[in-house]
């Protein structure tokens, strides 16, 4: 496996790209979602979806940093790899057996997660707009976190 790419760029966007820059992390606050170019180099789409029981992103004002970790089990290259302030950071491959532990481990969270949200109220969702320019960028930001929190 080509490790190539070292570090992904964050850029701000409403709809991710058909077309993925290498080295440039999609992120879209409206949708909620984020893309990338696989780090190994092999071109595949990486979309890691924003939500409590997926990816965190942090971002700091310059740089991001996701969590859990992505594993591409399901591409030929299998990468797993952490972004940790924007730069990749390679970790292991999994066997066959630790890939399913992860995947039961990964459902029984979002079952559990949706189980605890059932009685809740869903949540009016007004797309943030800026009028102002690229000046709100931040101001996006903090009122997407903000609503994600609530």
């Amino acid at each position: 496996m080509t490790r190539s790419i070292e570090r992904l760029t964050p850029r701000f966007v409403e709809f991710i790209p058909k077309a993925l820059e290498p080295g440039v992390l999609y992120i879209s606050v409206e949708y909620t979602t984020t893309a990338h170019s696989c780090a190994c180099g092999c071109g595949e789409k990486v979309v890691l979806p924003l939500h409590p029981t997926d990816w965190c992103l942090t971002f700091d004002g310059k740089s991001i940093t996701m969590r859990p970790s992505v594993g591409n089990w399901g591409f030929p290259c299998r990468s797993h790899y952490l972004i940790t302030g924007s730069q990749i950071e390679w970790a292991s491959d999994w066997s066959e057996e630790q890939i399913a532990a992860g995947r039961t481990r990964d459902a029984k969270r979002r079952s559990s997660w949706h189980k605890g949200n059932r009685a809740k109220e869903p949540k009016a969702v007004e797309p943030i707009r800026d009028t102002r320019g690229n000046n709100g960028l931040i101001q996006r930001l903090v009122a997407f976190v903000t609503w994600f929190w609530r």
